[in-house]
């Protein structure tokens, strides 16, 4: 075999083994990206779970205004009927996604501050231990996005990276998209009674 032969033949093994290695790491980031996201999706499902109970104890305990209670509900709602899976986040999916949770957190910021209308509702025991596990399971979702976002920014970077970027494209791995803070949360709510 002449040399020539023999560099080709060993050029093409290097990128074999460099590619195997550059596809294998895309797959490990895409699978902890997957990982995060199922871990979004807990979270959401678990404030999505509690607040039956906080609506069932909000109305058992006042005479309370039925228009936030039907808002909460119907943005209960919307929120888990909005799923996308780990192989669609997009950034317009994830931006849809975030709408309908972002309407959600602002149905139960409504109610919340309106039970301070009723300090009855505020010692009741079963309500303060909702509000405690709602207050808990909201900063359970900030850093559940937290991490998902920082798994995301891991592998978008290793997507857009050259060589990688290169196997990314012939592989199919596109760059996934992030959270964003909701229109208008950069201005601090006003709560007035």
């Amino acid at each position: 075999m002449s040399k020539g032969l023999i560099a080709v033949i060993a050029i093409f093994l290097i990128l074999g083994f460099v590619g195997c290695g550059k596809y294998n790491g895309l797959v490990d980031k895409d699978e902890t990206v997957k990982v995060k996201w199922a871990n979004v999706e807990s979270q959401y499902q678990r404030r999505a779970d509690l607040i039956p109970n906080l609506v069932s104890t909000v109305k058992g305990a006042a005479d309370f205004e039925k228009s936030t209670l039907t808002a909460v509900i119907e943005a209960r709602a919307k929120a888990t009927q909005t799923t996308i899976s780990a192989d669609q986040l997009t950034p317009e999916n994830i931006a849809k996604f975030q709408g309908a949770q972002d309407q959600l957190s602002g149905s139960l910021s409504r109610l919340l501050v309106s039970v301070e209308q009723y300090p009855q509702l505020k010692a009741n025991q079963n309500f303060l231990e909702l509000q405690a596990q709602l207050e808990g399971t909201e900063n359970r979702i900030t850093v559940a996005r937290n991490d998902f976002n920082t798994v995301v920014k891991d592998y978008n970077q290793e997507v857009r990276t050259f060589p990688t970027n290169l196997f990314a494209g012939v592989f199919g791995f596109a760059q996934k998209g992030y959270f964003t803070a909701a229109a208008g949360s950069e201005k601090a709510p006003s709560v007035k009674f």
